[in-house]
């Protein structure tokens, strides 16, 4: 499961479209879900939408492990943090992600942590 995680914050730093796109078809399943506090969508090109928009409002800020995967079956829970490079994270979340039978990502479900006043 750390490859697949390690594949999940590759795709949230994706900067270019092509490499969004490409992550996640390699790595999501085609009916993925994602729901976090600001967020409830389905499908690859929903959850890419998710993801362009946060680097809108956070620009080169990047995605980072903080703690975990800690990993059971076919599903990991892991804590990561989203900041300028080298710095400490500025917003900390959790996700717990679960796989599908050929080990794409299939449901996240996020929450926040720590996030600026």
């Amino acid at each position: 499961m750390n490859d697949i995680v390690n594949a999940y914050l590759d795709t949230w730093n994706a900067r270019t479209d092509a490499d969004k796109k490409e992550l996640l078809a390699r790595h999501w399943s085609a009916d993925a879900t994602y729901v976090d506090p600001l967020a409830e969508v389905s499908g690859r090109e929903s959850i890419g939408g998710v993801i362009k928009a946060v680097h809108e409002q956070f620009p080169g800020f990047v995605f980072g492990l903080v703690s975990g995967p800690d990993a059971h079956h076919s599903q990991a829970r892991f804590q990561w943090g989203l900041g300028p490079a080298g710095e400490e994270p500025l917003i900390v979340g959790f996700d717990v992600i679960t796989v599908d039978e050929d080990g794409r990502i299939r449901t996240v479900a996020g929450f926040l942590d720590k996030v600026p006043a």
